[in-house]
């Protein structure tokens, strides 16, 4: 089942700005679990849902060709307007059905994105179009571990956005639930006995207000609640975002917040 959340324009350009591109740090991680397993060469990479293609650009330069894969024509347009990534290539299409040869791929990736795929068909295309000893790497973060801080404000700031997504639980769907339980029945689900997981990858940086609401709009809660009461989502954002400044005694929503997260990673490697 290809869920369609993130096909319009709007969301598509809101994403490419202010979903956060994951860490570097577990992105070498990947990679060395691939050296390991596979060892070179490292010659096609294929980002399963790779939306506007934060992941897949972090991920190109270790190998000859990458194939961003998604559903949304609109997300796919945007990441092609990013230069700069001759090896990468773009491409229409779903985790189940993938257009790639039998035994073909080195590495499998999808970046907060597996939790809306149909596991059962999707691990039976990763088994066929991985090369022996390829690999697949699933990663995500955890939103109910976010933690905000700024000057002595941390506990308010973090108590609005937990107001936020308790407004905003009506409209969570079930694969957004899976996620936050790090893909548990997922992993469970993969063929491959040599597998492992990373519970906690810690994470900070600075971020503005205007990063973090725009964030929030990237939501798939925020966006269907949006679709329901278009005028209602807009007037609760920019409430939400006075409500941080005014805790902040701040004017600018160029003022910058630290935020701390956790991502988790699901690593397999098919047998030989």
């Amino acid at each position: 089942m290809a869920y369609r959340l993130f096909e319009g324009k709007e969301h598509a350009s809101i994403y490419q700005q202010y979903r956060f591109t994951p860490p570097s740090g577990l992105k070498d991680i990947i990679i060395q679990y691939l050296d390991q397993k596979k060892g070179q060469p490292h010659v096609l990479a294929v980002d399963l849902g790779c939306g506007t293609g934060q992941h897949t650009r972090l991920i190109a330069p270790h190998f000859k060709e990458v194939v961003g894969i998604d559903i949304s024509d609109f997300q796919l347009e945007e990441a092609r307007t990013v230069p700069g990534y001759a090896n990468i290539t773009y491409r229409k299409g779903t985790a189940e059905e993938l257009p790639f040869e039998d035994g073909t791929v080195d590495l499998l990736t999808a970046a907060s994105a597996a939790h809306w795929f149909d596991p059962t068909r999707f691990l039976l295309e990763a088994d066929r179009v991985l090369k022996p000893r390829g690999c697949m790497a699933l990663l995500g973060f955890t939103d109910s571990n976010i933690r905000l801080n700024y000057k002595n404000c941390g506990e308010k700031l973090n108590h609005i956005y937990q107001e936020v997504k308790v407004l905003l639980q009506p409209y969570t769907s079930n694969p957004v639930a899976a996620s936050e339980s790090k893909l548990e029945d997922l992993y469970s689900a993969i063929p491959f006995p040599d597998k492992e997981r990373i519970e906690s990858f810690q994470c900070k940086s600075m971020i503005s207000v205007r990063t973090l609401v725009g964030f929030i709009s990237s939501w798939s809660m925020y966006n269907s609640y949006k679709r329901k009461d278009p005028q209602g989502a807009e007037d609760m954002l920019a409430k939400i975002q006075k409500r941080f400044l005014d805790e902040m005694g701040a004017t600018s929503v160029d003022t910058e917040i630290e935020r701390e997260w956790e991502y988790f990673c699901i690593l397999a490697s098919k047998p030989q």
